[in-house]
């Protein structure tokens, strides 16, 4: 093997820190190690870890089996009596770790975590951590307070991402809207930092509606660099399961935010975090969260069932049960779709610009409307192209003057 394997699960945060992890282990020596860098984000992203784990220490029983990530932090004892070295999340970047020798300490700072050169897309962590407790959430327990990457630093990866070629940044935190609030700056002072570099295309990740001020919509919606698409952590659209979810943002407050995004810049995509089967939710609460995709034009749905995870506050309210969490979560995605397959029918016709992937031919637009070419290209390049018709969730699209410029 030229090096260690490492595993990436969950959330693009994850996916950036491990490229960290693979340099971090590579430096240990520990070559031959097999990571698994690991999500705690529901019981089922839990299992697909501990299956994982079990099945690389079936399968190569002489090779060092490491977990990481937040399933790590919250069942470190299990994993260890499997057999796996438990590596804390938040000392996941540091060669000792993979070293032999007594754990490492925990660490009160955080590095930016860069994605490797193998994506068309730059994945920048720049914070970690949550300081909000939402009652539904382990991320706290997982990953602590929040904690950002100064400026500096931040600018620093940065630029490697663009000395190597990639032309989009995606900047991505456990609660990227809070950067900053550790160190007395703000994600929208970090996005015009950036924006003095020669970066063509910014990228946000999930936002907090409750922390998007003046600064921050103003680089939303003026500023070409940032796309035209805006993903929102809204977990629900009833105001009683918000309160009883501890969110800061209320139904009203979420509708007239994408309203006034959208005044002034027509072309945002919305994206939303949605929850279905939170305990005590009743139908009329969940009809709210059903009408939420409407009133809010969500095209971009991240939507799973609740799960109960052990220490949170909402693990020990009444719930609602599996398989109706199950089955409100399939009726969001099916609106959702629906939702999505009548926007993207709507950008037929229409010109944009296409970030190819390393394959040379799939790609998203501007609005991250999912694109595949009618001809090759380079990979990792921008091209303009017309959209055509819309096969499934992808919209085919046509290379126009200019192309491969």
């Amino acid at each position: 093997m030229d090096g260690p394997t490492v595993v990436n699960f969950g959330c693009r945060l994850n996916i950036a820190e491990g490229e960290a992890v693979r340099t971090a282990a590579t430096a240990a020596g520990a070559k031959d190690a097999i990571v698994f860098n690991s999500c705690a984000v529901t019981d089922e992203a839990v299992r697909q870890a501990r299956q994982a784990v079990r099945r690389a220490l079936r399968e190569r029983p002489g090779a060092a089996v490491v977990v990481t990530g937040c399933a790590a932090e919250l069942e470190a004892g299990r994993f260890a009596e499997m057999g796996a070295r438990v590596v804390r999340n938040d000392v996941k970047a540091l060669a000792e770790s993979y070293g032999a020798g007594a754990p490492v300490a925990r660490s009160k700072t955080y590095s930016p975590a860069l994605s490797g050169a193998d994506h068309a897309r730059a994945f920048l962590g720049v914070q970690t951590g949550c300081s909000h407790s939402c009652t539904f959430c382990a991320t706290v327990i997982a990953r602590g307070a929040a904690r950002s990457a100064t400026v500096e630093a931040v600018l620093d990866s940065a630029r490697i991402a663009l000395d190597r070629g990639q032309r989009e940044i995606v900047l991505t935190g456990v609660d990227l809207a809070s950067y900053g609030d550790d160190s007395g700056t703000s994600l929208a002072a970090l996005v015009e930092a950036l924006l003095s570099l020669p970066v063509e295309r910014l990228r946000l990740s999930s936002l907090d509606p409750n922390r998007i001020d003046d600064a921050l919509f103003a680089l939303l919606t003026g500023e070409a660099r940032v796309m035209p698409h805006v993903h929102l952590s809204l977990q629900a659209g009833d105001d009683m399961v918000l309160t009883r979810m501890k969110r800061r943002h209320r139904r009203d407050e979420v509708v007239d935010l994408v309203q006034r995004l959208k005044a002034v810049r027509p072309e945002i995509a919305i994206g939303a975090d949605l929850i279905a089967g939170f305990p005590t939710e009743d139908e009329a609460m969940f009809a709210n969260s059903l009408a939420l995709i409407d009133d809010c034009d969500i095209v971009f749905g991240h939507i799973f069932p609740y799960s109960a995870r052990a220490g949170t506050p909402a693990a020990r309210m009444p719930q609602v049960g599996r398989s109706m969490a199950r089955e409100r979560a399939a009726m969001l995605r099916e609106a959702n779709a629906r939702r999505r397959h009548i926007w993207m029918d709507g950008q037929v016709g229409r010109m944009t610009k296409m970030l190819v992937e390393r394959d040379g031919r799939s790609g998203h637009g501007e609005n991250f409307a999912s694109l595949l070419l009618d001809r090759d290209a380079v990979p990792g390049s921008i091209v303009p192209v017309r959209i055509g018709a819309r096969d499934g969730d992808r919209l085919a699209a046509q290379a126009l003057e200019g192309f491969g410029a």
